[in-house]
Parts: C-alpha cells; structure tokens; sequence
C-alpha cells in the first residue's frame, strides 16, 4: 500500500479506537451508577486509546520512510558486480540515478549495461517488498495498541493525567524535533561548504568576479577547472532584491495606511481581497508577465530613449518581483496599524492633530515594529524568488548594476547546480552548499539588522 493510502487507513483506525474507548468506558461507568464515578471522562479513556493505537504506529510509519530509500540504496548497490562498483560517493550517486530512471521507465533499459538493468529489476522489487511489509507492519502495530489500551480502560485509572502527560511530551518532542531540524540542516551545509573550500580556494570564492562552474572539455581551455567568484551572483541578488523593494514597499506601506486609516468599509472590504489576490498567483504566471509583457517593453522603452537594453533584465525581474511582493507588505503592514489601540488615535485627535499627523506621529512609530517584520518577510521572499528571475532575467552571471542587462541570483544558480545527473562531491555540486550558507548569513544579518532597528524604535503603549 502506498503511503499515502496508508496514512488515512491509520487515521480511521485511530478514530474507531476513539469510539471503541468511549463505549468502553460508557460501559464500565453505567454499572458503578454513572461517569460521575469515573475518575476522569469518557472522552480521556477514549483519547488514550487512540493515542494507543496511533503514537506507535505512526512512529514506525515515519521511521520506515525516512530509512527505506537508504537501505534499499545499499542492497541495490551491493548487489552489483565487483566490476562496477562506485569507488566514490559521487559514482554511487550517479549510478543510482541511473538505475532509479530505469526503473522508473525514464530511460530504457537498452541504453544501459545489463547489470544496471538487473538492478533497477531489483530496485522496483524491493520497494515492493518494503510497502507491503511496511503496511503490514503499521497496521498490525495499530490494531494491537488499540486492543491493549482498550483491555487497560478501568474506572479508577486517572486517564486525564496520561493524556495531558502523553501530550506535553509530544509537544516537547515536535518543538525538539524543529529545532534540530534546524540544527542538522545548518551543519549539514557547513560539513559540505568545509568540503567546498577544500576544491575551491577561499579567497577566489569570497573575492572571485567571475561565476563559471563549468569544468570545460580541454585543459587549455579558459576555466578548464571552473570558475567560482560569488560576487556576480550576489550583486545580481541585491540588484533585483533591491529593484523589488523599491516597488513593494512605498505601494505597499501606502496602501495598507490607505485601507487601515482613510477607505471606507466598503471600499476595504473590495479593495484589500482585490490586493490579496496577487499573493496566490503562482510565480510561474508572474515569470510570463515578467518575460513575455514586462522584458519586452522595457526594451522596446529603452530602444526609444537610445539605451541598450538586453531582452532578459534586472529590471523586469525585479518590477514584477515588487508587484508579488507587494501583499506581504501591505497586508502585515495593514494588520499591524489595526491592532495600534483607538484610543491613541482619539486622544491624538482631541488634542488638535490633523489626521496625516496622527498617523506620522503616533500611529506609525507604534507600528514600526510589526511594519520591519512585513518589510523583512518581503525582502526574505525577494531574495528566495527563483522563477521570475530564471524567466525574465536569464541565467547569465554578470557582474554589473545595469538595470537593463541580464543578470542571475543565488538561488537560481544553486538550483541550476543541484539539476541533473552529476557526481555530487564535484566542485560544481558543492559550490551549490557554499552559497547556500552565504545565503544564511546574508539573511541571518538582515534579521540581526532589523531586530536592533525594531528595538531601537520601539515604543511602549499601554
């Protein structure tokens, strides 16, 4: 049974455990004179059960799945003849990319040796083997918590207590679990970034002003072994970043102070769902308006001025980038400006300011908190935007502050690293962890920045 199907199966084993505690416990109280005699609710035997029957259950559910790739993976690669066994992590990845796309029916198995035939045949029997076993497993597990919790219902067990227990424990474990998410993502970054600067030397990458990860086919040809100055990519990032902030912010803050201090309810209640929608279109319809309206106009305006102006921009990108961005401004913005207390507002009002002075003077210093925290969610969604840029602004690292010219971001760069079939402990893979974790501390710094700006002008209120 695929995941996905055996997921729901174990919720609605979960809620007929549910059921089945309740009536038990229903059951045990009517004799003793009522649930008054209980010595907690039937709705926390009944919750017992349930967690009974689902905690275990989808701890081996989550297990399995997070073990099953790797330890078919080794079986696969174990089972290959000594012949063509990977020497390397960087073989094995790619023998098992080529041995996943045969089984997946990607590539033919004639274009392939036949022992990487067998072993996709093998692959796919193993991951059969294993949603079978797995959902054997899951279920077996499920059913028997839910009949041992359900032998264990007794009117003087304080049910109450382990099912608050149970969950503090739980809520402790998943607050854990993120942040050792967190903990784990970071160092992973920083292990492969170590192994990045062991191929790369520092000071090409921090002080490089050429992009070219492309090892080339000749050794005397020009950057045989790659050429990896960030610079480039992270003035493209700034440029195009700065090009959308400078379009989403004034609109944005100006629409919300608009919606929040002088529209109408009706004209609110029109204009900030009208705004809203922007935030739900996809960026792939954003990268069509950006390439195939936005790049081209700005041409053809630039021809008509006598600039040159390349048909991928800086500039289309980071104008259409402002327009999506701009919900995430106005709508924190418009939210944070509601929740300043009227009452700052009348007492403003009564003592002879205008509105435009209330709203300069009181009401915005009181929100200038909540307004950094809108404007550094829209930088953080500026700087991670990679559709638009990848359509409208091209791919091409160049290092320049000419709006008009076709330049690329990070992020687009670590997704054209990571995309397709290549040894993973290559310098171009790498480099791909490299600027990922400049691109951490670049956003770490701007939260750093705007956490002392907040506390810096904050204004207390009563």
């Amino acid at each position: 049974m695929q995941p996905g199907n055996l997921f729901p199966l174990v919720v609605v084993l979960i809620g007929i455990a549910f059921a089945l505690g309740y009536a038990r416990s229903r059951a045990l109280a009517t004799p003793l004179g009522g649930i008054r005699h209980l010595k907690s609710l039937p709705f926390y035997y009944a919750a017992r059960a349930s967690l009974w029957c689902g905690l275990p259950a989808l701890i081996i559910f989550a297990l399995w799945l997070g073990f099953e790739d790797k330890v078919i993976q080794t079986l696969v690669i174990g089972s290959l003849p000594a012949d063509i066994q990977p020497d390397s992590p960087g073989r094995a990845s790619l023998i098992l990319s080529q041995i996943s796309n045969v089984a997946s029916g990607a590539l033919s198995p004639e274009f392939v040796p036949e022992p990487i035939a067998g072993a996709a045949d093998r692959l796919t029997a193993l991951r059969a083997e294993s949603k079978l076993m797995m959902t054997i497993l899951v279920i077996c597990v499920a059913i028997l918590g839910a009949f041992v919790a359900w032998l264990r219902i007794a009117p003087h067990i304080n049910a109450r207590a382990k099912v608050e227990s149970t969950l503090r424990k739980i809520f402790f474990m998943c607050a854990g679990l993120a942040i050792l998410t967190t903990v784990g993502i970071i160092f992973s970054v920083i292990f492969e970034t170590i192994h990045f600067f062991h191929k790369v030397s520092f000071l090409e990458f921090f002080f490089g002003t050429s992009w070219s990860p492309q090892t080339a086919i000749r050794a005397d040809q020009v950057g045989s072994s790659g050429s990896f100055g960030m610079i480039p990519l992270f003035v493209g990032t700034l440029l195009i970043s700065g090009i959308a902030m400078v379009v989403a912010v004034p609109v944005g803050l100006m629409s919300a102070i608009y919606l929040s201090e002088y529209a109408s309810k009706r004209m609110r209640s029109i204009v900030k769902p009208l705004l809203e929608l922007l935030a739900g279109v996809p960026t792939v319809v954003y990268g069509f308006f950006a390439a195939l309206t936005v790049a081209p106009f700005i041409a053809d305006a630039a021809g008509w001025l006598g600039l040159d102006a390349s048909t991928e921009s800086a500039l289309a990108a980071g104008l259409v980038m402002g327009i999506m961005i701009i919900p995430f401004v106005s709508s924190l913005s418009d939210d944070v400006i509601n929740a300043v207390p009227q009452t700052m507002r009348d007492g403003s009002l009564a003592l002879g300011a205008t509105q435009a002075e209330t709203m300069t003077k009181v009401i915005f210093p009181a929100a200038l908190p909540g307004i950094m925290g809108g404007i550094l969610l829209a930088v953080s969604r500026a700087i991670g935007e990679t559709m638009i840029v990848v359509m409208a602004a091209g791919l091409a690292a160049n290092l320049t502050i000419n709006p008009l010219e076709a330049v690329t971001t990070v992020t687009v760069q670590i997704v054209t690293l990571l995309t397709g079939d290549q040894e993973f402990d290559s310098a171009k893979t790498l480099s791909a962890f490299a600027l990922g974790m400049m691109l951490f501390i670049v956003t770490l710094a701007l939260n750093v920045i705007a956490l002392h700006v907040v506390r810096k002008y904050r204004e207390q209120y009563e």
